[in-house]
């Protein structure tokens, strides 16, 4: 036995060189064109968005904008509104059903808050007519002691 020790060899796989032209790691491949703009790919929920069935300002015929516009006035309370979600609920003061608002018919400066006094024209919500949203609605006196928030982003408290 001899005291000198055989030296292991290890086996590692072979890899192709970096400068072939057909390899995908080659530096020619790595970067893009500069002249093309990259197309922004769809949403994969574009197809699957449901239109909404409320009537806003934009999308309110001329036929039902003159119905609510000829009809009676009405006073109620914002019973709330959220400027986020884009709606909110109305308490009538004779004590009826409450009265959904969108953020397209609010009138005026501020967002309207829990316990704001308003006054507002109905119009029917299609398809079937059944139920009434508030259009044309005005504040008419700010809940005492609340922050109002401008639709500018401005928060005045009164």
């Amino acid at each position: 036995m001899s005291s000198e020790a055989t030296p292991i060899q290890e086996s590692r796989p072979v890899t192709p060189p970096l400068t072939s032209p057909k390899s995908p790691r080659s530096p020619e491949s790595l970067h893009l064109p500069t002249n093309k703009l990259r197309e922004r790919s769809p949403s994969p929920m574009r197809d699957f968005l449901i239109p909404s069935p409320l009537p806003t300002r934009r999308n309110r015929t001329i036929s039902a904008s003159a119905r609510a516009a000829e009809g009676p006035v009405f006073s109620g309370v914002c019973k709330c509104f959220s400027r986020s979600k884009g709606h909110g609920f109305l308490t009538p003061s004779d004590g009826g059903n409450d009265i959904f608002v969108h953020i397209s018919d609010v009138e005026g400066e501020y967002v309207p808050v829990e316990g704001d006094e308003v006054t507002y024209k109905v119009c029917a919500i299609p398809p079937k007519h059944e139920k009434i949203q508030a259009v044309e609605v005005n504040i008419t006196h700010l809940k005492p002691g609340s922050k109002h928030e401008t639709w500018g982003g401005h928060v005045i408290s009164s």
